[in-house]
């Protein structure tokens, strides 16, 4: 029987160590690690080129205690934005990583629309940081659906890789499949708040053999971009009704017209 000897091992681990340096090497040589908003070439994978970060719209605090839209100014840690006094949610609260414009717009695209799965990782860990006020271990994390018609067509649910990611990093619990979608709906783009709360109404529900994931818990809704918040509003009240003790809502990017809230 052969035998290693201490040093052989040290050997062995010294020339493994350098066989992987050198492959990672190569492959950075070969397919060198690139910006996830643009196609610029930086040091490490998983982030951005300088002027994306420069660029990117991230939210900060000061903001809305409900809607998460910043403020210009702080009027206080339960501030409330004109339209969360006018219009209040039917959630808790909302967070998101960054307004809706620039390399945050891109990466949403980018993930939707051209199949750039590889971005639900690193995006969901800046939603996990967004959301961290209200997401632990003991969250349930459940997406937006699509109908299985769009899924079809889609070939993936770009608001569920986004809450499998957020999962991952808060430890919650991941039920992709409790909401589902009952109607195939119109594409909301195009249409004003009005015909986006009609368009929704009545388009979700909760499946029946999963509600004791909602049943007295704490729901984190997982979407790519909030706008005027009608269909996670629609998923709300369903998730209400089932007897859900509250509901966050967790976005990537915020798409409030105004951007920053005075």
């Amino acid at each position: 029987m052969a035998q290693v000897t201490v040093a052989g091992k040290r050997l062995f681990g010294l020339t493994g160590r350098w066989g992987r340096r050198a492959a990672g090497g190569l492959l950075d040589l070969l397919l060198p690690p690139r910006c996830l908003a643009c196609t610029a070439v930086i040091d490490q994978p998983g982030g951005l080129c300088a002027e994306c970060w420069r660029d990117m719209p991230f939210l900060e605090a000061p903001w809305c205690a409900r809607y998460g839209t910043p403020f210009a100014y702080d009027i206080g840690k339960d501030g409330l934005s004109p339209r969360a006094i006018a219009d209040p949610p039917v959630f808790e609260r909302a967070r998101a990583v960054a307004h809706y414009s620039g390399p945050a717009r891109d990466m949403v695209m980018a993930l939707k629309f051209s199949g750039r799965r590889d971005l639900a990782g690193p995006m969901g860990c800046w939603m996990a940081r967004a959301g961290r006020e209200f997401l632990d271990k003991d969250s349930v994390i459940v997406p937006v659906p699509l109908h299985r018609i769009r899924l079809w067509q889609r070939r993936f649910n770009q608001s569920a890789d986004l809450a499998r990611a957020v999962a991952g990093v808060s430890g919650g619990t991941y039920v992709p499949e409790l909401l589902r979608r009952k109607r195939r709906t119109r594409q909301q783009v195009g249409l004003d708040a009005a015909a986006r709360r009609q368009n929704v109404r009545g388009a979700f529900g909760v499946r029946e053999d999963l509600e004791e994931f909602v049943y007295g818990k704490q729901v984190v809704l997982v979407d790519d971009v909030l706008t005027t918040g009608a269909t996670v509003s629609a998923c709300t009240k369903v998730l209400k009704s089932a007897g859900a003790a509250g509901i966050d809502v967790l976005t990537f990017a915020n798409a409030d017209p105004a951007g920053v809230l005075s």
